[in-house]
C-alpha cells in the first residue's frame, strides 16, 4: 500500500470512530451509571448522547439513540430507586427532541453547500478549465489554492493553449474577492481563448483582454470609488522552444531557473493593466528571453509571495526556487503547494495560482 493510501485509510478509521462517539459516549454514561453509588448520578448525563450525536448524525439515528439512553434511564431507576427518573427522563426526550431538529437543520445546510460547491466547481471549469500536460516538447504544470477552501475559485485566473504561433500562456490576478471578481476573470479568459488563436501578436491579444475586461466592468461596475482591474501576464513560446515572449501587464515577473541560476524576468517597460489602458494609453512591450531545453519557468501570482508566516515575514519565493533541483513542472507545484502550506500553517490570505513550465529534452 502507498503512503497517502495508508493516509487516506487512517483517516477513514479516525472518522468511523468520530461517528461513534456518541456511541461510546452511551455506554461510558450507562456503565459509571450502575458501577458508581447512586448518589454520584451519572445518568443525569446520558441527554449528552443524543446531543452529541445531532452534529454528526441523521435525524432518525439520533432519535433512536435518544430511545435507547430513555430506556436505560428506566432500566437504571428499576436497579436504584430514587435516582429521579422522571426529571432525566424529561431532559433525555427534550434534549432527543431538539437533537433531532437541529440534525435535521444541519443536513439542510450541507444539502445547500454541496448544492454550491457543485455550482463552484461548474464555474471553475469554466476559468480554470484542464488543459494537457505536454504541448509537443512543452511540459506545463497548473497550481491553483483558494484562500478559502469553501470558495474553490476566486480572481486569480490561467490558461494554456496551443495555437499556430506557439503555446501561448496567460496568468492574471482580478483586483477584489467575490463573484463580480470571478466574473471579471472568466470574461478575460474566455477572451484569451479566443484571441490566442486569432491574433498574430501579443499585443493584439492584450488590447483584446482589456476590451473584455472593460466591456464587463461597465456592465458590472465595482462597488465603491476603485475601478476594478487586472493584472495579466502573456507568454508565448514557439513549439520547438528556444525563446520566450513576455507581455507584462503588471504582474509578478516570472522567475527562469537555468542550470542553478535564477532570473526574475523583468519587463524592460511597464504595459498597463488591464481596464486601464484607456486612461494610461495601450503602449505595450514584448521583451524575449532565452530558454533552453531544461530550464524551469514560473508564473505566479502575489499570493504566492504574500504568504506569511505567523511572524508576519512573506514567503522567500526567490530563495526557495534557487533550492529546487531539475525536476518535472508537477514536482515543482507539488513541492510548492506542500511548503506554501507549512509554511503558512495552511493559512492563506489571498488565491494563489502558478504555472510551472519546461522545454524538454528533445531525446527524452
Amino acid at each position: 500500500m502507498t503512503g497517502s493510501g495508508r493516509q487516506r485509510l487512517l483517516r477513514y478509521g479516525r472518522w468511523r470512530l468520530v461517528r461513534l462517539s456518541p456511541v461510546v459516549l452511551t455506554v461510558v454514561i450507562a456503565s459509571l451509571a450502575y458501577t458508581t453509588p447512586p448518589e454520584m448520578a451519572f445518568s443525569r448525563l446520558l441527554p449528552a448522547a443524543p446531543a452529541l450525536a445531532a452534529a454528526m448524525w441523521p435525524v432518525l439515528p439520533t432519535v433512536l439513540l435518544g430511545t435507547v439512553c430513555l430506556f436505560l434511564m428506566i432500566g437504571l431507576s428499576i436497579v436504584f430507586p430514587g435516582l429521579g427518573t422522571w426529571w432525566t427522563a424529561g431532559g433525555i426526550i427534550a434534549v432527543t427532541v431538539a437533537a433531532a431538529y437541529g440534525s435535521h437543520v444541519r443536513l439542510q445546510r450541507e444539502r445547500t453547500l454541496f448544492q454550491v460547491r457543485l455550482v463552484a466547481d461548474a464555474a471553475q471549469q469554466v476559468v480554470l478549465s484542464p488543459m494537457p500536460r505536454r504541448f509537443g516538447n512543452i511540459e506545463v504544470e497548473s497550481l491553483y489554492l483558494a484562500a478559502a477552501a469553501e470558495a474553490r475559485i476566486g480572481g486569480d485566473f490561467f490558461e494554456v493553449v496551443d495555437t499556430r504561433y506557439g503555446v501561448r500562456m496567460l496568468i492574471g490576478d482580478v483586483r477584489g474577492k467575490g463573484l463580480p471578481a470571478v466574473g471579471a476573470a472568466a470574461a478575460i479568459v474566455n477572451s484569451f481563448r479566443e484571441a490566442a488563436y486569432g491574433e498574430a501578436d501579443m499585443v493584439s491579444v492584450a488590447r483584446r483582454l482589456d476590451a473584455s475586461c472593460a466591456r464587463y466592468n461597465a456592465a458590472f461596475p465595482a462597488e465603491g470609488p476603485v475601478e476594478r482591474f487586472a493584472t495579466a501576464l502573456l507568454a508565448e513560446m514557439p513549439h520547438r522552444g528556444g525563446r520566450i515572449e513576455i507581455l507584462n501587464c503588471g504582474h509578478p515577473p516570472p522567475l527562469l531557473l537555468n542550470h542553478g541560476e535564477l532570473r526574475a524576468l523583468e519587463p524592460t517597460a511597464p504595459s498597463p493593466l488591464l481596464n486601464l489602458a484607456e486612461l494610461i494609453g495601450d503602449h505595450y512591450t514584448i521583451d524575449a528571453f532565452d530558454f533552453s531545453p531544461g530550464d524551469l519557468l514560473l508564473l505566479y501570482t502575489d499570493g504566492v509571495t504574500e504568504a506569511r508566516a505567523r511572524d508576519g515575514e512573506f514567503f522567500p519565493l526567490a530563495a526557495w526556487m534557487r533550492r529546487q533541483l531539475p525536476r518535472p513542472p508537477h514536482e515543482l507545484l507539488t513541492a510548492l503547494h506542500r511548503d506554501l502550506l507549512r509554511y503558512s500553517k495552511g493559512r492563506l490570505d489571498d488565491d494563489i495560482a502558478a504555472l510551472a513550465v519546461r522545454l524538454r529534452d528533445p531525446s527524452e
